[in-house]
């Protein structure tokens, strides 16, 4: 019933996903389905080069659906255009082999019959080969196409929207009524034009020809469709990972609190620093901390407001661990207060930039120290650590291992990247992991959740908000928090910095009145 009612009330939203979706979907089925067919007789007459054309093919579909469109940022930025080529890319494989087979398997007593009436290769084709061959080709183009309303949902992560929007966001937050209002509708839509292009095929031969013409039409359509809605609009476009968009503590917090008219689109917080560079997107909501800062020439917007928390870093352990292992607070008391935001920003650049295993930086910083980090245990596990899916949380976790396996005599499994803020403290509250990095300010406002008059009081003092973290997360969850590690990560909005410094936007009060201004 709760996902029958989240549905019911998102229906607006789940039908525009719905229509985006299902447009990504037919431009690229269109665009394959004409390149493949064509692709496919054209193998058919220099058979020597099938092999390897279709080999070539089908590599594309062995790169997971997420890399590829990762490959696609540099060079086609984020959006439907990078999405419709990689949904065409995953549609050619079936279209073209089908096609080809199709073809080669007219009986051969039927084509020379047709060569000895005087036709022509190219009256061969149209009127024996491809009318024979069309249940074959069609049967591709309708494996292809179910295959791509799955794969569409992954479009979501590069800002191209359709149901993928609801699933990620509903993972990040956990919401399982989320999740299934996207999930729901993107089965139907593959259900639904599986029977349909069933009952197609059946009469494919008779409705060949209006469906390419309905096709060319379509696709006329769709170019001018892009060509409209790619005109220049005179707004600012922010690009936030979802967690972000939707957290109380993230933009809908500080939407209010600055009256900031932002355009926002979800994507994919490992996305979203490239989107930035390549003027796909102009804001993005990163971390103080985060190398990719510098490597990309970014601004930190003031927060001029104090509207985020302090965030600093400190292991978050489940009690009933820590009371079996009360080792565990001397082993991470020797990381009490020793890293730097600077420290942390420079092994994030290691990672992000030059390409280091986390592992290997969390290595050299704990040697820098003096501390050892020879040991690395196998065999069962006596705790777990978990991290979130980004670099510095990554970092951390490798951090705490090294030291966990090195100062005491406990074995560690690793479930790294295991998702946003609320996955970490469910698991963390079930057992699934005993320990994770996380943020005081975090677990200000997404675990303890304050009345506004305490959060007021405590939210300009580092010490307060971490003290006061530390006992109501005991009291109320009990978990418990240890010594903080020393740097302070916390939210913040990045610009270019050659964008801001051009239009005079030092802090978010200046982007909000900027915005105003254009808007006018």
């Amino acid at each position: 019933m709760g996902v029958l009612k989240f549905m019911i009330d998102n229906l607006g939203e789940i039908w525009e996903q719905t229509i985006e979706h299902l447009w990504i979907t037919l431009v690229a089925m269109i665009i394959a389905t004409l390149l493949g067919i064509l692709l496919g007789v054209i193998l058919t007459r220099a058979e020597k080069l099938s092999a390897p054309i279709i080999g070539l093919v089908g590599i594309f579909q062995t790169v997971p659906s997420l890399a590829l469109l990762g490959f696609m940022i540099p060079v086609f930025g984020i959006g439907v255009v990078p999405a419709i080529i990689a949904l065409f890319l995953y549609a050619l494989l079936p279209i073209v082999r089908n096609t080809y087979t199709g073809i080669l398997k007219v009986d051969p007593a039927i084509k020379e019959a047709a060569i000895g009436m005087g036709m022509t290769d190219l009256q061969l084709l149209r009127k024996v080969e491809i009318p024979l061959a069309t249940p074959i080709i069609f049967a591709g183009i309708r494996t292809a196409f179910v295959i791509n309303v799955g794969v569409a949902t992954l479009c979501a992560l590069i800002a191209a929207g359709g149901l993928g929007e609801f699933i990620f966001r509903g993972i990040a937050l956990n919401n399982v009524n989320m999740i299934f209002a996207g999930a729901i509708p993107a089965a139907l839509l593959a259900l639904f034009f599986d029977f349909v292009l069933a009952k197609i095929q059946e009469r494919v031969q008779v409705l060949i020809r209006p469906m390419l013409i309905g096709f060319s039409v379509l696709f006329l359509l769709v170019i001018v469709f892009v060509t409209w809605g790619s005109r220049s609009k005179n707004v600012l476009k922010a690009g936030f990972p979802s967690e972000f968009i939707y957290r109380e503590d993230g933009f809908i917090g500080l939407k209010k609190a600055y009256d900031l008219d932002l355009e926002t689109t979800e994507l994919d917080a490992g996305l979203m620093y490239q989107a930035v560079k390549n003027e796909e997107v102009d804001i993005v909501g990163g971390y103080t901390t985060d190398g990719r800062i510098r490597a990309y020439n970014l601004k930190i917007l003031t927060d001029d407001k104090n509207y985020f928390p302090p965030y600093f870093a400190a292991p978050i352990v489940r009690g009933a661990t820590l009371r079996r292992y009360p080792e565990l607070k001397g082993v991470f008391d020797l990381l009490a207060n020793k890293i730097s935001d600077t420290e942390m920003a420079q092994m994030n650049y290691e990672v992000d930039e030059n390409k280091r295993e986390p592992k290997a930086v969390a290595k050299d910083f704990l040697a820098s120290m003096g501390l050892k980090t020879q040991v690395d245990r196998t065999g069962e596990a006596d705790i777990a650590i978990g991290s979130k899916n980004f670099t510095e949380s990554y970092i951390l976790a490798q951090m705490f291992a090294i030291l966990v396996e090195n100062y005491s005599d406990l074995t560690v499994s690793l479930k790294l990247g295991f998702g946003g803020t609320k996955l970490n403290l469910d698991a963390l509250a079930g057992g699934d992991i005993d320990l994770y990095p996380e943020y005081s300010g975090t677990g200000l406002l997404l675990l303890i959740k304050p009345p506004q008059n305490v959060l007021d009081s405590l939210i300009d003092d580092k010490d307060k908000v971490y003290h006061y973290v530390k006992k109501k997360s005991r009291e109320d969850h009990d978990f418990e928090w240890l010594a903080p590690l020393g740097f302070n990560n916390t939210h913040a909005l990045l610009m270019r910095e050659e964008y801001a410094n051009e239009h005079g936007i030092q802090s978010i009060t200046d982007l909000s009145t900027y915005i105003k201004s254009l808007n006018d």
